[in-house]
């Protein structure tokens, strides 16, 4: 990433300049499609980066959150809650976990469930016990810790001395996890299926390897499927595939189809430390939030949806793989799960994007050169080709500009 200069105090715009927004400002979605101030359509295979599982404006989910927002915003955390004992319920019966806490963003949740671990090995007597291994390109978030935690340049650079306790290594490689372990490690944290970093997926053994290391040396597995969770693999979450479970984990963006809300899930042994007034949130739980959600599980829930997720992922995947072998000048690599995929480019990854969106397709970028396809989970077969299509065109556009 460039390193740009200070700005000039006269030049401050309104609106903090700390992304580069495209010049398109969009007014309304449907779907898969996103529609901007000139009327013209876009189809949507960034999703606001994983979040719109079922699409734009789904009316099962705004019909929730009407009839709710005519009932009751928010309480406060002071009260009980019918409905976050609910959705709480429901998240733990649907996995691993024994308690849920909610918060607003997934790296609120990451931070919690750091929090959890670093808690627990206090609760044990075993505070000492308090770093944490992370994996190079991981990403969690923008908090001091959750930077710290990945160690980026780009992320750290200029926000001071960063947070201890992450002790970072190769992605995959199990040996080096092991060599980092020491008598002060606590936990090994580690999404499934990096997004940021270029869509980069652990295998199932790695996965199987980490549980196993974890159990070996006492230590929390915590897994991060804030963006690969929630159906996007096509199993509800990504580690699933390994047949495992973690310690910890947390959850966002689909988990609220873009209203914000988060999750943090923990095993009983986990957040044994978590007692009363150690922990709290003004918006967390709230019951806007909480009718989405309950609404997101019913339709995560639907016979055979998962199964028809897994099925147009496979679909995805097939297009792509021909996409790559039919222009490896362009796309060098697809790489993924599901419906979540990414293209690591021959040529640069911005380009690529912004010729897609000239012509009226929308994808994510991520690092390593790649760009994601993170489409609603409801996307149709023929939504697919369309997006496929596009890149083809675009392929040959950049190619013929060379």
């Amino acid at each position: 990433m460039a390193d740009y200069p200070p700005i000039k105090p006269e030049d401050m715009p309104a609106l903090m300049p700390v992304y580069q927004p495209a010049d398109v400002y969009f007014e309304r979605g449907e779907g898969c499609y996103l529609f901007d101030d000139q009327g013209e359509r876009y189809l949507d295979f960034g999703g606001a980066i994983a979040v719109t599982a079922f699409g734009h404006a789904n009316p099962v989910l705004v019909e929730a959150l009407h009839v709710q927002a005519k009932k009751l915003w928010i309480a406060s955390n002071y009260y009980k809650s019918h409905l976050q004992e609910k959705v709480a319920k429901r998240l733990v019966d649907l996995t691993f976990a024994d308690t849920a806490f909610f918060q607003n963003s997934g790296v609120e949740a990451w931070e919690l469930g750091i929090k959890i671990i670093r808690k627990y090995f206090s609760a044990i007597g075993k505070p000492e016990r308090y770093r944490v291994i992370t994996f190079k390109n991981c990403f969690h978030g923008r908090t001091l810790a959750a930077i710290s935690a990945a160690k980026a340049e780009k992320l750290v650079k200029g926000f001071g001395p960063p947070t201890d306790g992450f002790d970072q290594v190769e992605l995959g490689d199990l040996a080096a996890v092991e060599a980092a372990i020491g008598p002060q490690t606590a936990a090994v944290v580690i999404e499934p299926i990096q997004g940021d970093g270029g869509i980069r997926a652990s295998s199932p053994e790695f996965l199987r390897g980490l549980r196993a290391l974890c159990d070996r040396h006492g230590l929390l597995l915590y897994f991060d499927e804030i963006q690969c969770g929630m159906g996007r693999t096509g199993k509800l979450f990504a580690h699933e595939w390994a047949g495992i479970v973690p310690d910890v984990m947390c959850i966002a963006k689909s988990i609220g189809n873009g209203f914000p809300v988060s999750a943090c899930l923990a095993s009983a042994k986990a957040a044994q430390g978590m007692t009363y007034g150690v922990h709290g949130s003004t918006y967390g739980g709230n019951p806007l939030a909480m009718a989405v959600v309950d609404k997101v599980l019913d339709l995560l829930a639907a016979p055979g949806f998962l199964d028809e997720v897994a099925r147009k992922g496979w679909y995805l995947e097939a297009k792509l793989n021909d996409l790559v072998a039919r222009h490896p000048q362009i796309y060098a690599e697809r790489r993924g799960m599901g419906m979540m995929q990414g293209l690591r480019c021959a040529v640069p990854e911005e380009k690529v994007r912004k010729t897609a969106r000239e012509r009226k397709l929308l994808v994510m970028t991520a690092n390593e050169n790649v760009f994601r396809l993170l489409p609603a989970l409801t996307v149709t077969e023929t939504q697919i080709d369309d997006a496929v299509s596009i890149l083809h065109d675009v392929a040959a556009a950049i190619q013929g500009q060379a």
